[in-house]
């Protein structure tokens, strides 16, 4: 009897888990539709506004694409005039020639000519007179993407001051209506989620989606005749304890590399040409500068992890070494024969062989941080004793000869980058060159760093069209994954190995984890704060550069 009533039991409630499983399939299956169709939409919708805008502009004889914007500088002065413009994204930079504009008829007949203008940022307007290059007036203006404006320059009052004016001739398009549709729906979509997971949670709905699934495996079980054998494998499937492996996942770490792989591909395959998933041109931090810092400290959190089970299933540190060098050289070797920039220009040539690259970095980052947590990796961490007064930093000081070979390679960082000197450059330049810095060091694109891959790579091995080319119009090679920001990945890899650590030191305190992550956080951001603090009191100061931190892995949690 009591058989039977475990049987009918373990039946309605394997019943009710298959029919709540399948409702999580079928809603999972459905917002995935859904989200599938709002990403096609998203995608599809600024090409077919950028088609509608550009109609409109026909009668102009100049076509613009996106990010640009038609401008018509109308001339009413008796000289001819030269237009020239400086983006306000640009650090310290000289205006760049616009175009040149004849004098004027008269007073009411203006002499009229169109530019096309960029519209990613604001930028300042500068009228020259042709005849002295006397500035007559500057305009700063943020143009929208496909709008049709004109900038009419004339005397004011029939005197000698120069009025210089913008008009909007037709409104620009709301580029960010895609992205916007495309969040509403996403956020829509995660909120029809989480209230229907709520409801199913209800007790009502427990009982319906019971009642539900009874009828429809009672309807089963008389339409078969394998009905009792799988009332037995169910029975023996619920009964069991459910296996507790040791090799289980780290959600968040899973969730963060997945966020940061859609990331990744979305801003691999253009990002929409949202200026916000580019690289940033020399200064400052966007959306895609943010992916490689969080994969190389991604990688430094699984190292930890991986090592320590590992090591605990048995594998020795000469074996494990082995892996890792050979993981490097297949990483080193795929970055530079297979995902190889240059293949744009055609079959690979040892003559214009990129070395440097994304992969060669994170393999360079990886063989060193592997190879130091071999070093002072713990087999046992659960027998280590927590009654000592130092037992709090116990997740720093047992691994001190790592931390002390991580401050020397950055240590080194800082001697080459602020006191190695370079040819024709000031000592410690970190910018970007060419019209930056008031174009005084064209030449010296990315200070040291630049200089010591052109010395040891040569220019032809390294990449020829950085981002800040984009708006310093710098004409050097440069590489942002070059020998020198390296350093500062195996610190970024290393702060990930140390994420890593806390984990498997206070795995079973999840408090303590979180409040040593916030500890961290506020320590490197204050260290940063103070330091630029200091040096802007002090009449210096360091930019925020993408190029030398960020994208090269100097970037806290």
């Amino acid at each position: 009897m009591s058989k039977g009533k475990l049987e009918k039991n373990t039946k309605h409630s394997s019943s009710a888990a298959g029919v709540k499983q399948r409702s999580h399939n079928d809603m999972a299956q459905y917002t995935f539709s859904l989200a599938a169709v709002a990403l096609i939409i998203a995608v599809c919708a600024a090409p077919l506004m950028a088609v509608i805008s550009t109609s409109d502009l026909q009668h102009k004889n100049l076509a613009v694409k996106m990010d640009e914007a038609l401008l018509s500088v109308s001339n009413e002065l008796g000289t001819e005039v030269l237009v020239f413009w400086v983006s306000q994204h640009c650090y310290k930079c000289l205006y760049m020639q616009l175009g040149n504009v004849s004098a004027g008829l008269g007073p009411g007949q203006p002499n009229l000519k169109d530019f096309v203008v960029d519209t990613r940022h604001k930028i300042t307007l500068q009228i020259n007179r042709t005849s002295d290059n006397m500035e007559l007036c500057t305009v700063p203006f943020h143009f929208g993407e496909h709008g049709n404006y004109s900038l009419w320059v004339k005397n004011l009052n029939s005197s000698s001051e120069v009025s210089c004016y913008i008009v909007t001739d037709a409104e620009p398009v709301n580029s960010y209506k895609p992205i916007l549709v495309a969040f509403v729906i996403y956020a829509g979509l995660a909120l029809a989620f989480a209230i229907g997971k709520r409801i199913l949670g209800l007790n009502v709905v427990k009982d319906l989606v019971l009642r539900m699934g009874n009828s429809m495996d009672t309807e089963r079980l008389i339409n078969s005749d394998l009905g009792s054998p799988r009332i037995v494998t169910l029975v023996n499937d619920n009964i069991l304890p459910r296996s507790t492996g040791s090799n289980r996942r780290l959600r968040s770490l899973d969730t963060f590399r997945g966020i940061s792989l859609v990331i990744m591909v979305f801003v691999n395959y253009g990002g929409g040409r949202y200026w916000f998933f580019k690289h940033e041109s020399w200064n400052g931090l966007t959306v895609a500068d943010l992916v490689f810092p969080w994969f190389v400290f991604i990688m430094g959190t699984s190292i930890a992890l991986s090592v320590n089970s590992m090591l605990r299933a048995g594998s020795t540190r000469c074996s494990l070494l082995r892996k890792i060098v050979w993981r490097s050289i297949q990483l080193f070797i795929i970055g530079v024969f297979i995902i190889n920039p240059n293949y744009c220009k055609g079959p690979l040539s040892w003559d214009n062989l990129r070395i440097p690259g994304v992969l060669q970095r994170l393999a360079w980052s990886y063989l060193i941080v592997a190879c130091l947590d071999l070093l002072v990796a713990r087999v046992r961490l659960d027998i280590l004793t927590t009654d000592v007064w130092w037992s709090s930093a116990l997740d720093i000081l047992l691994y001190w000869p790592a931390w002390l070979c991580v401050i020397l390679l950055e240590i080194l960082w800082l001697v080459l980058t602020f006191i190695l000197p370079v040819p024709n450059c000031p000592t410690g330049y970190l910018g970007p060159g060419g019209i930056g810095d008031m174009g005084l060091y064209s030449n010296c694109t990315g200070g040291a760093a630049g200089f010591i891959d052109r010395w040891l790579l040569g220019e032809n091995h390294i990449y020829q069209n950085p981002s800040s080319r984009v708006i310093y119009a710098t004409h050097i090679p440069y590489d942002p994954e070059g020998i020198l920001g390296s350093i500062n990945s195996v610190l970024m890899a290393f702060l990930g190995l140390q994420a890593g650590k806390i984990i498997l030191h206070y795995r079973e305190h999840p408090q303590s984890i979180m409040s040593r992550f916030l500890l961290w956080g506020f320590f490197l951001d204050s260290i940063s704060s103070l330091t630029e603090y200091h040096l802007l009191h002090t009449g210096n100061h360091i930019s925020i550069s993408d190029q030398v931190f960020h994208r090269p892995g100097l970037h806290s949690c």
